[in-house]
């Protein structure tokens, strides 16, 4: 499975000629290749081209008098394959804008539906346009409502819109976005579970949280997030998110958050050993499934504990058991 996209760096002095001879020339042999201009003037003292295969395969390469980059989502040419991978976050600043605006016009040229999004757009650009996940991604929020039961995709893109255009997890966007995956295959339980955790994100936000992802213990696991808000602690919270009955063994509602909780619990939280409360996520429950678990109140193995489900219209309901280090109106 290719991982979400990255640039190559490759230093040296490049040219038309070798442009042509190291990086279109084999795209070209290999997979059938257009080169062009760029859609848009590259930055102030870079050459560019852009190459478009025929599988639908799309490549950037810019270079100046140091070296060049490389960003694509098609096989890489061998010339680069020794070459240092960088973020978007780790290039020039300009660089990166340019290459967003390729490549998010690329993607609202392909998924227009998408470009009423344009925070969410740009947000999973890594994952969007990754080589292996280009398709699954953008499928599993239009065909699945990023997991909504009885939610339209509309409903669930703007859901996220407008979380994720306050610029709270901006900061960390190859983490969390890199959590859909990129896989050829939908993974719907995957792509749940890695919702989930923006679920949890806006819930902490809306309490008054800042959220720090992807927290090191010295377990040598990593915990999804730390809430921060002035004195209170910053309490370690891990999340969690049970299938609805019709897509699990377990036959209820009630019995899937316990199963997933003790799965949770006697995992990764038993090697912890306290200390990080649990939140989970039950917006993929149906009304009635969820409102079995919100009447009944089920205890869960751990505690402190959070058990909620959030709709696409911004709602939230849940229950706390344990004494929950968060203020979070329940």
């Amino acid at each position: 499975m290719a991982r979400p996209l990255r640039f190559r760096y490759a230093p040296g002095r490049w040219t038309d000629g070798r442009v042509r001879s190291d990086v279109f020339a084999p795209l070209d042999a290999n997979l059938g290749a257009e080169s062009g201009r760029p859609w848009f003037k590259p930055p102030d003292g870079y050459d560019a081209r852009r190459f478009e295969m025929d599988n639908g395969d799309v490549a950037l390469f810019c270079w100046n008098g140091e070296g060049a980059y490389w960003l694509g989502n098609t096989e890489t040419p061998s010339t680069l394959w020794q070459t240092d991978k960088y973020g978007f976050e780790e290039v020039p600043d300009d660089l990166a804008r340019w290459t967003e605006r390729e490549l998010l016009a690329e993607l609202h040229e392909e998924s227009p539906w998408l470009e009423p999004y344009p925070h969410l757009s740009w947000f999973f650009l890594p994952v969007f346009l990754s080589k292996d996940g280009r398709h699954t991604t953008r499928e599993f929020f239009r065909n699945h409502a990023a997991g909504f039961p009885d939610a339209t995709a509309d409903e669930a893109l703007a859901f996220y819109e407008s979380f994720l255009s306050t610029g709270v997890l901006d900061d960390y966007r190859e983490t969390m976005a890199g959590k859909l995956g990129t896989s050829q295959q939908l993974g719907w339980t995957r792509m749940t579970a890695a919702m989930g955790e923006f679920n949890a994100a806006k819930f902490l936000v809306d309490a008054g949280y800042g959220v720090v992802p992807e927290i090191e213990v010295t377990t040598g696991h990593s915990i999804d997030f730390r809430a921060k808000r002035g004195e209170d602690g910053n309490p370690l919270v891990e999340v969690t998110r049970p299938l609805p009955p019709n897509r699990r063994t377990a036959n209820t509602p009630v019995a899937a958050v316990r199963d997933t909780a003790e799965t949770k619990t006697s995992g990764q939280l038993q090697a912890h050993g306290g200390g990080v409360v649990l939140f989970i996520d039950c917006s993929s429950f149906p009304d009635d499934d969820w409102r079995a678990v919100r009447d009944e109140r089920p205890d869960v193995r751990h505690q402190p504990a959070v058990v909620f489900r959030t709709r696409p219209d911004g709602s939230v309901e849940g229950y706390a058991k344990g004494s929950v280090p968060l203020d979070l109106g329940l």
